[in-house]
């Protein structure tokens, strides 16, 4: 099947871009595109942008039928792949009917732009009906960390959204110069390298693992008047509506470009297509100023879409305005739902039928608590409350972030919202690439950011759990603050001096210093029972660690004085549920500086989900060592095999009948020589090869699938390494 698009894209491109070229002319020809001075020209856009000219759309559309048709056929094709027996019948049965209509649709030279439209719409629209047949897997979200894609390498993408279209979900952003140098080396600061790159977009099923598919823009992309996306001043926020009278995926981007700053929208026609310049309008009628001040774009339940924006200068004002219906090329009229202080990161989300706009401080990329304005009414431009502080995010600056975007996860179980927070600050040593996500749930009548680490998520069910390895200390690492505080965010001050020092541990900007006599606490308000390892690094004079759990028992780490950064690590913690609290002081007279400080549990407290087999677990055997020193893993351990031929990973598998399975293997390999082979041994006979490629860093697990066959009974499932690299980290085995 991907050899028939490979094929299919290299006839039409010659004839595709021959088409987009014309279209752009005409779009040039057809509209101004940014206005020189905001008062001569904003009057003129705003009338152009009030109206919807089927004489203008003609205009600008009259040669994407092939264009359209194009992006069609690359939609059937994708879903061709799709297997009944992985869905209900219930929901397979339109879905195969939309196909085949799309399919016929796509086939047919006469089809006119509409019937293309309204096929692609009702073939997404029966795709994101599709209910998996099972009750799906939980998946492991690991912040604090670089991530990868499916094929090890970096993912590149700020500012911008996940959008779900059909059956999958796909991650649109910005990827800067300044994440390249952060992530060769994130000890330093990278003032200013915000050249933009370019535009990936990136598809998942699962909201985990995320496959690169396309460059939508680049630096090379055309915009308007000779001009392209490389000479724009500014390239940020974004995000996506998809436009059902035109089948088109219209892409909005934060732009300052020719002098104007504005809304830049980019067009394609199928998600992962490369966009085509639209339109730029520098004023939407009612902001104050040009431009918006951070922007995102929200999809209602109805399919509406939204672009949430605050003006550009001040950002004392927030807005919500709806993309024009007939093609998703003009933003109409913002409506007004707040007003007060400068807020940026402006986002919007649905929980329980009642929306939340939540923003961020102004103060230059900085994190800070999120503020929310929720609505008093069922429409999304109607009226909102007035602002309050979104319960979670206070103790460590909502996971030390800004708001990024959100999404909504409805499950067959519950529904999920997801916070996605920007964690820039290139001068602050601490996240260009970055992506947080952490969990939102209703606790009574608000919503509750929960700031995990590590947590576990089942995008079938919309169910998620804290994952094994979450860090239950908040503002483990002193980087909420981006300046130097007497009094630490997260942690409560008990006496004598207590400040964020420059110079912490591995390069990074803050560490906690405590004066002699001094100290701090920071309360958790919650810690399943368990085994627990309290840990952190620590230099300078003596102190102590005393964590107190929820009886009042208590368990002491000494620090003793150290000229250099030291790692100290108190094993064997067993923590009733309930809250803790974590405290810190120093007794030398010099004081002491810890930096890092970790509470992890070390027991797990779920089962593993039916079908699980663990690499660390009898019968399960592992040629080389049961390690759980690289965060990220699931149950108590994973296989660290030997570095050599034959250092298998070995489970034993039962099945009540003869059948085909699909195998699901979690590894990680943080290993720069990049992949590392291994044959697929079934039963004693070689059922293939695989390839388990880098992750980019052994925190980093991914999951590979295979199909292979099951006898009745016991089989024998053997990773056999065919180089002297050995096994990549083995995690777990799924059978399917």
């Amino acid at each position: 099947m991907e050899g028939d698009i490979l094929r299919y894209t290299t006839r039409v491109v010659s004839k595709y871009w021959k088409l987009a070229a014309a279209a752009l002319l005409s779009v040039s020809l057809a509209a101004p595109v940014w206005a020189g001075t905001a008062s001569a020209e904003a009057p003129a856009q705003q009338t152009s942008t009030a109206q919807t000219s089927t004489t203008e759309l003609q205009a600008q559309g009259a040669a994407a039928g092939p264009v359209a048709d194009r992006g069609l056929k690359y939609l059937v094709s994708e879903y061709e792949t799709r297997t009944p027996s992985k869905y209900t019948a219930g929901s397979w049965k339109p879905f195969a009917k939309a196909l085949r209509s799309a399919d016929a649709v796509a086939d047919d030279t006469s089809a006119t732009k509409p019937e293309v439209a309204e096929a692609k719409t009702a073939l997404m629209n029966a795709a994101g009906d599709l209910q998996a047949a099972d009750e799906g897997t939980f998946q492991t979200i690991t912040n604090n960390t670089f991530w990868n894609d499916t094929s090890g390498n970096p993912i590149y993408s700020q500012g911008g959204g996940v959008f779900k279209f059909g059956d999958t979900y796909y991650w649109y952003g910005v990827h800067y110069l300044g994440a390249e140098s952060y992530r060769a080396n994130p000890t330093r600061k990278y003032d200013g390298e915000v050249s933009f790159r370019s535009i990936p977009v990136y598809s998942s099923k699962d909201l985990v693992n995320w496959k690169f598919e396309n460059r939508v823009a680049t630096r090379s992309t055309p915009i308007q008047n000779g001009a392209t996306l490389g000479q724009a001043g500014w390239v940020g926020r974004l995000g996506i509506s998809y436009n059902e009278n035109t089948g088109k995926y219209v892409l909005a981007v934060q732009a300052y470009v020719g002098g104007g700053h504005g809304v830049l929208l980019l067009q394609g026609d199928s998600p992962t297509d490369t966009f085509d310049y639209g339109y730029f309008q520098t004023q939407i009628t009612n902001s104050p100023t040009t431009g918006t001040g951070d922007q995102t774009v929200f999809t209602d339940d109805d399919g509406k879409d939204y672009l949430i924006f605050s003006n550009r200068e001040g950002r004392s004002r927030g807005f919500v305005a709806k993309f024009r219906e007939s093609d998703s090329l003009r933003i109409e009229p913002g409506v007004e739902i707040r007003r007060g202080d400068g807020r940026e990161g402006n986002a919007m989300f649905k929980l329980d039928g009642k929306y939340y706009h939540a923003a961020s401080d102004l103060h230059g990329w900085n994190t800070s608590v999120n503020y929310v304005n929720e609505s008093t009414s069922s429409n999304v431009q109607g009226s909102y409350s007035s602002e309050y502080v979104f319960a979670g995010t206070e103790m460590d600056y909502s996971h030390v972030t800004q708001t990024g975007f959100f999404v909504t996860v409805k499950g067959t179980k519950q529904n999920t919202v997801i916070y996605a927070g920007d964690r820039w600050a290139d001068f602050a040593w601490n996240g260009i690439g970055y992506n947080q996500w952490v969990p939102i749930t209703k606790t009574g009548a608000r919503p509750q950011f929960h700031s995990v680490s590590q947590w576990q998520f089942n995008v079938t069910t919309g169910e998620w759990r804290v994952g094994p390895a979450n860090n239950y200390i908040l503002n483990p690492d002193i980087q909420a603050d981006r300046i130097i505080v007497s009094s630490v965010r997260g942690w409560r001050n008990l006496g004598g001096s207590v400040t964020n020092v420059n110079g912490g541990v591995n390069g990074s900007r803050f560490a906690l210093q405590v004066s002699n006599s001094g100290g701090v606490e920071q309360r958790i308000a919650s810690v399943p029972a368990g085994n627990y390892t309290l840990g952190l690094h620590a230099r300078g004079s003596a102190g102590q660690v005393v964590i107190t759990d929820a009886n009042g028992s208590q368990r002491t780490l000494n620090i003793p004085s150290s000229s250099g950064w030291a790692k100290r690590e108190l094993t064997g913690i067993q923590l009733p549920s309930g809250a803790a609290t974590v405290t810190v002081r120093a007794s030398g007279s010099g004081g002491v500086v810890v930096d890092q400080l970790s509470l992890v549990k070390t027991s797990p407290d779920t089962p593993p989900p039916p079908g699980r087999y663990e690499a660390e677990t009898a019968p399960a055997q592992c040629r080389g060592t049961i390690d759980s020193n690289q965060a990220g893993y699931s149950g108590s351990g994973f296989c660290n095999g030997d570095n050599a031929v034959g250092a298998f990973a070995e489970f034993t598998v039962n099945s009540e009948t003869a059948r085909t399975a699909t195998l699901g293997i979690r590894f990680a390999n943080g290993a720069t020589t990049g992949a590392r082979p291994a044959n697929l041994v079934v039963n004693g006979s070689t059922a293939g090869a695989l390839s388990f490629e880098s992750t980019g860093a052994w925190t980093t697990w991914t999951t590979k699938t295979v199909t292979v066959s099951l006898n009745a009974g016991s089989n024998t499932i053997r990773l056999d390494p065919t180089t002297a690299t050995g096994l990549p980290n083995v995690d777990y085995l799924d059978v399917g």
